[in-house]
């Protein structure tokens, strides 16, 4: 009698911790963005409105706006599909867990793939084309019989999704077919990518520059790619804003983390030995309270997406820290990448406020070298995660004035984007944000005279000595 007494309390008790975690204004509605509310963005850029828009006189964009909106929001949305196809191209040149075949570099796909066009490279571009080959096919051999493994069994659902359903020899051979087309296809949108990006330097404008690369992949399917090197930016960021008197001790206590990413293969060389995890969610709690910006009893932390899969793993997420149940982020470290000194602190502490070293999942003997380290999120911790269905560039969460984000983050996101998508999205943000609330991003937004999202600063971040790999993070303010 005595032990059922106290697992009753001990039930009750995680309960009400429960409740007390999550008390706090609950999430908001999502809504399209109102004519109203894109009018002023609609008349400054009227000379560059997307098809069906442009050209229409002002009684006429009203009334089409409604539809429009829907129309747009579920083309984006389609676009989610093209980005998984893109994940799936990294999986067939970096994954270990379907092949004993070598694993490929971003560098060594670039050189070969350069190789590989050249006249006198026919050696090299044969050699190359036969290991994607062995690879192609045993990544059909996976995907036909993919078990438990999460990445072969997306991977088997992206392909049926185009009719393929591994039932004999003609359909592997399809699938086959499927992911050499997408393979080619990522090498030349790569190219093309290079391209837009020496044409971007060619103009000898470190802004302009900036502002080609912030809408490089505004036609690129929408990508759930994360990394950890992005978070660290972001504590320099909110390190500088803190001694800047941008925020006071405590005074975050409601964050949005638009489009947090999934870690599923990353495109810049990415791994799938560990299960599927978002990490910048977690990455921004950490950082917030190691500054002394936000605490703990506090503090919301909310995501915005569009994609179900990642509103499903947050929630998943959250449910499972509701029975009491922790959640586990591996942390891999590439030392040939050449990390910086202060990346490295930053990896070696990462979780130190929000939970405990844990033991990481095996390193496969392929990738020996590679250095992995785990941390288990405390269960109080992912239970102030909420997540939001929702297309930040025609919607936002429709809150009172008292439940307004202090702080909104936005990083690799706006970049699939054009000027037109982007300035709706920053109208979006500005309606979620308190006055003196502040936007963290990586990409230059245009400002258009009558938003009230000012820029303030700005902080450059190297990861490595190679060239080009850092971030430099923006913060836009809110204004009253």
């Amino acid at each position: 009698m005595y032990r059922a007494r106290s697992s009753a309390l001990l039930a009750l008790s995680a309960l009400l911790g429960s409740l007390v975690l999550v008390a706090g204004p609950p999430p908001g509605k999502v809504g399209y963005i109102t004519f109203a509310e894109a009018k002023r963005v609609l008349e400054a850029m009227a000379d560059a409105l997307p098809e069906g828009l442009g050209g229409q006189p002002h009684g006429r964009l009203e009334s089409l706006w409604p539809e429009w909106v829907k129309s747009r929001d579920k083309e984006i949305r389609e676009r989610l599909m093209g980005g998984d196809e893109d994940t799936i191209v990294n999986f067939l040149l970096f994954g270990t867990t379907f092949t004993p075949e070598p694993r490929l570099s971003s560098a060594q796909v670039r050189t070969l793939a350069e190789e590989a066009t050249e006249a006198d490279g026919k050696e090299a571009a044969e050699k190359f084309r036969q290991l994607v080959g062995r690879r192609i096919q045993d990544l059909v051999n996976g995907m036909s019989a993919p078990g438990n493994n999460e990445r072969l069994l997306f991977a088997q659902r992206v392909a049926e999704r185009k009719g393929i359903r591994f039932s004999d020899e003609t359909a592997r051979k399809q699938a086959a077919k499927y992911l050499r087309e997408n393979y080619l296809r990522v090498l030349k949108e790569q190219e093309r990518f290079q391209q837009a990006l020496a044409a971007a330097k060619s103009l000898d404008d470190p802004t302009e520059e900036f502002a080609e690369r912030s809408k490089l992949y505004k036609d690129r399917g929408l990508s759930l790619d994360t990394s950890l090197p992005p978070d660290y930016a972001l504590e320099v960021t909110l390190a500088t804003m803190r001694d800047g008197g941008a925020f006071g001790p405590g005074g975050v206590r409601r964050v949005g983390i638009i489009g947090p990413g999934l870690d599923f293969t990353d495109k810049q060389e990415g791994y799938d030995f560990y299960p599927t995890q978002t990490v910048q969610p977690f990455a921004v709690m950490d950082s917030l309270l190691r500054l002394k910006l936000a605490r703990a009893e506090e503090l919301q932390v909310f995501t915005l997406d569009l994609s179900p899969r990642v509103n499903e793993h947050v929630e998943r997420s959250r449910r499972a820290a509701m029975q009491g149940r922790g959640y586990t982020i591996q942390l891999l470290r590439d030392p040939s990448r050449g990390w910086k000194p202060e990346l490295l602190a930053y990896w070696k502490r990462f979780g130190d406020q929000i939970g405990s070293p844990a033991k990481p999942v095996a390193v496969p003997p392929s990738l020996q070298g590679t250095i992995l380290r785990a941390v288990r999120v405390r269960p109080e911790f992912v239970r102030t995660m909420r997540a939001l269905d929702a297309n930040i560039v025609l919607q936002r969460e429709e809150s009172q004035a008292d439940a307004k984000f202090d702080l909104l983050i936005a990083t690799n996101v706006l970049v699939y984007y054009d000027t037109f998508e982007q300035s709706l999205a920053l109208r979006n943000i500005q309606s979620m944000l308190r006055p003196g609330g502040f936007l963290l991003t990586n990409n230059l937004l245009l400002e258009l005279p009558t938003s009230k999202m000012k820029s303030v600063d700005y902080v450059s971040v190297e990861y490595s000595s190679r060239e080009a790999d850092g971030d430099r993070i923006l913060w836009y303010r809110r204004e009253l």
